[in-house]
Parts: structure tokens; C-alpha cells; sequence
């Protein structure tokens, strides 16, 4: 099989379809979960559609809806004597966003969850529940109570990791070890956006599906992607936009004022990997190095020639520091145990 490393090359992936009907055979050769919007088939990147053939929905009994939400993950092929690693996404993202770097974690040995975020990715939120903060942080926290059940390393890139943040300080229980990268957690939620008539937050949310907004924010996010690769991965990125329960969540989310973590980030305990890209043209490295003065227990890891999103643009970078943070902090355990 051909690993994601040979596949992605310097960081981007290569697509080499010489017909429309390889590319037909292509799409079609992975088995779909039906709850999955049809424009899946769309996609070429192949390495996106193993992962989504292997998307779960697992239900999570929350205190906000009578209905358990039955909620949308990527479950490890493994369980192990390491600690569970987590895997959260970006903004209004899925975890689609690890296609490249999960298979790599996996190889690794480690048991590898991929969790979508409530609101974002493929749950099924028909009955429109709320999507501020508090709702998420209960929502995972639920989740891990109820098909975890062990603490984590909790990985959070961009405003994943003040996801991240909020539930390792709001559950240390839950969270044994952090890494953040390129971490947005310094900004002050959704700001001006959270006092827009509901009108007008729905257009703005309008807009932050479209396709030309998307396409734009590739080319900020990488290094050098083709117009082809940026035009598949929006497609990607987009995929959960397609329920019809989208725009309610992100109206609910936009209006509630969103994460604003900055002062939790000293209250953080548990030990910290950060992890940035050095071309980072969306928020600064500089702040790698903020972020690591105000955490107690941190170290900062810069990858050379990468954007904002190192585990889709350098994945096999993004998955030897993850693996070797993770490594590294079980063998700080057995130590502790034998002492």
C-alpha cells in the first residue's frame, strides 16, 4: 500500500489520473457511510476518501437536548497500552483535515481518534442544537466519557487548539498532554460578528461556504498549492457545509461569541508540545514563542517551509513530532510508576 509519505511527497499531494473513467474508479472504490453529503464522489484526493469511508457516528448523551447526538469520528483501528491521541480540527472544518497525518499516527503504533467538533464535520445535528462554547467543551467531554474513558493528548491546530485550551483546563481529567499548532488562541472570539441581526449573520455565513472564499484561504494557508490541489481541497473543506443543519450551527456559534481563551492559557497544567509553521502567513510564529512563555510546561517545534496547517502541508513532519511527544511522555510515566 502506498504510504502517505511516498503519496504527498514534499507536502502536497500528487494526483495522476490519465482518464476520466481511472478517475471514475478511482472515487467509487471506497464505500461510503450513507449519512455522508453525495458530493463525496466529487472528491480525488484519495487519501481524503479513505478517511471519510471511515467516518463513525457514535451517540453522546448531552444536558442541552433530550436526544442524544450521534456524533461524527474516525475511531483508531487499535487500542494500546499508549495514551489515546485525539485529534481536533480548525475552524469550521472536519476531520477530513487529517487524511494525511492520521494514517502516519497509525503506522506508528498509536491509537488515533479523529472528532469532530460540534457544529463542524459530520454529526447529525437535525435537531439543531446549540453550538456556543459551553455546548462543545460538554459535547467532547461527553464523548470521551463515554467512549474514551482514558486521558489524552489532546491535538488542536489553529482554533482547535483553543478548543484544546478550554477543555484541558475546564476537564484536566480528561486531557493528560496538549499539542497545539499554529495555535489561534489569542484572539477575542468572533468580536463585532456576535451582535449582527440574525439576518445578517446567516449572509455572512452564506459567504463563508462559497467557494471563492475557500479557494482564497488555500492559497493564505499553503505554501505553493496548485490551482488543481486548492480546487479538490475545497471541496474537502467544504463537504460539511452541505447539511442542512449548517448554517444554524454556524449562526449559533458566530452569535454566541466563540472562544476566547486567552486567559486560560496560563491555567493550562499539563505538559505542552507546540508545534508551528515557519511560513505561517495566517497568524504568526512569533506567537509560538508568546504562547510558550505564558504555558508552564511547553516547547516550541517550527517546521521549515510550511503554512498555517502543518498536518495536511508537512504531514510526515506533523506526525514524527506528535509520535515522538507522545513516546516521550509514556516513558515519563513508567518512570514516575517505577520511582
Amino acid at each position: 500500500m502506498l504510504s502517505a509519505a511516498t503519496a504527498t511527497g514534499i507536502g502536497r499531494p500528487i494526483y495522476k489520473v490519465r482518464s476520466k473513467m481511472k478517475r471514475s474508479l478511482m472515487v467509487t472504490a471506497e464505500k461510503f457511510p450513507t449519512f455522508l453529503p453525495s458530493d463525496v464522489e466529487r472528491i480525488k484526493d484519495k487519501f481524503a476518501l479513505k478517511l471519510a469511508a471511515r467516518i463513525e457516528r457514535l451517540p453522546v448523551q448531552v444536558s442541552f437536548t433530550e436526544d442524544r447526538i450521534m456524533s461524527s469520528c474516525v475511531t483508531p483501528l487499535m487500542r494500546n497500552e499508549t495514551s489515546p491521541v485525539v485529534l481536533l480540527h480548525g475552524f469550521d472544518s472536519s476531520c477530513l483535515e487529517w487524511r494525511y497525518t492520521y494514517p502516519l499516527l497509525e503506522e506508528a503504533g498509536l491509537e488515533t481518534w479523529a472528532f469532530d467538533i460540534l457544529g463542524w464535520g459530520f454529526s447529525d445535528l437535525g435537531k439543531r442544537p446549540p453550538c456556543d462554547v459551553a455546548s462543545k467543551r460538554e459535547h467532547f467531554y461527553k464523548f470521551w466519557k463515554t467512549h474514551i474513558q482514558r486521558p489524552v493528548v489532546l491535538v488542536g491546530p489553529s482554533l482547535g487548539a483553543a478548543v484544546a485550551i478550554d477543555i484541558a483546563v475546564n476537564h484536566p481529567e480528561a486531557v493528560e498532554s496538549l499539542v497545539l499548532m499554529d495555535a489561534s488562541v489569542y484572539s477575542e472570539g468572533t468580536g463585532n460578528l456576535a451582535t449582527l441581526p440574525k439576518a445578517a449573520a446567516y449572509a455572512g455565513v452564506y459567504l463563508l461556504k462559497s467557494v471563492p472564499l475557500r479557494l482564497y484561504a488555500n492559497f493564505l494557508s499553503f505554501n505553493g498549492i496548485s490551482l488543481e490541489t486548492s480546487w479538490d481541497w475545497t471541496k474537502i473543506g467544504r463537504l460539511h457545509c452541505l447539511y442542512p443543519w449548517w448554517e444554524d450551527a454556524a449562526v449559533s456559534f458566530m452569535t454566541s461569541g466563540g472562544y476566547n481563551v486567552t486567559s486560560l492559557i496560563k491555567k493550562v497544567s499539563q505538559k505542552t508540545l507546540i508545534i508551528w509553521g515557519e511560513d505561517d502567513q495566517i497568524i504568526s510564529n512569533k506567537l509560538a514563542w508568546r504562547l510558550h512563555g505564558e504555558l508552564s510546561n511547553a516547547r516550541v517545534e517550527q517546521i521549515s517551509n510550511c503554512g498555517h496547517l502543518p498536518h495536511v502541508e508537512k504531514p510526515v513532519a506533523a506526525a514524527k513530532l506528535i509520535t515522538e511527544f507522545v513516546t516521550e511522555t509514556c516513558r515519563c510515566k513508567e518512570v514516575e510508576s517505577i520511582s
